[in-house]
């Protein structure tokens, strides 16, 4: 009986021995075929001042569209707003009741330059990319604005509110193209009445950062 007993931890002895030993011994390796894939960064100049120009038309209420001709400036206080300051200018043709009467100008030349200046806060609605190939992309931005500031017309100064939309196309890390459409809203009593009065200017335009 004692026999079997010792038998019986030499055999449990040996196995707790020869545990940790199997457990140590090198097993096969398994390697992962996964294929690596090349990350660039996108370049992207960090600057937050964007200067540039506008070219387009505005479609003057009770005169015609003129083309319109502009500068702005821009600050981004972040990827999501910016401050943007903006001066432009135009020329007014004749009046619809002038044209329709043809009667002697209403207005002298020099009163119909039409000009205004205003500043801006915007919102970048739509941050995002556009993908032209699988390597390709250009970052983008649709984006709201509105602001306050003065419109220069008829011989007089009238306080405006700017409202409208806009779109911008990284091209670069320095260059951007820019599409707009403002609405710039002001009251004026020039014709016997005070009217509130919209006009609507389409831009394009490239602009710079720094």
């Amino acid at each position: 009986m004692e026999n079997r007993h010792q038998h019986f931890l030499l055999t449990a002895l040996l196995a707790a021995t020869a545990l940790p030993a199997a457990a140590q011994e090198p097993g096969e390796v398994y390697t992962p075929s996964t294929e690596r894939r090349e990350i660039h960064t996108p370049g992207i100049d960090t600057e937050n001042v964007e200067v540039g120009v506008a070219l387009g038309m505005l479609a003057i209420q009770d005169f015609a569209s003129e083309p319109t001709y502009g500068v702005r400036a821009a600050w981004h206080l972040s990827e999501r707003f910016f401050f943007e300051g903006s001066y432009g200018a135009a020329k007014a043709d004749l009046t619809s009741y002038e044209k329709i009467s043809g009667g002697p100008p209403l207005f002298t030349d020099e009163e119909r330059d039409y000009s205004y200046y205003n500043l801006a806060v915007g919102w970048n609605v739509l941050p995002g990319e556009i993908y032209f190939s699988e390597k390709r992309s250009f970052k983008s931005d649709l984006y709201l604005i509105g602001g306050v500031g003065g419109t220069d017309f008829l011989g007089d100064n009238w306080f405006t509110a700017t409202a409208g939309i806009g779109y911008r196309l990284l091209l670069n890390d320095s260059i951007a193209l820019r599409m707009d459409v403002r609405d710039h809203i002001y009251d004026r009593e020039v014709f016997g009445e005070e009217e509130t009065t919209h006009n609507i200017e389409w831009t394009a335009g490239i602009t710079f950062f720094f």
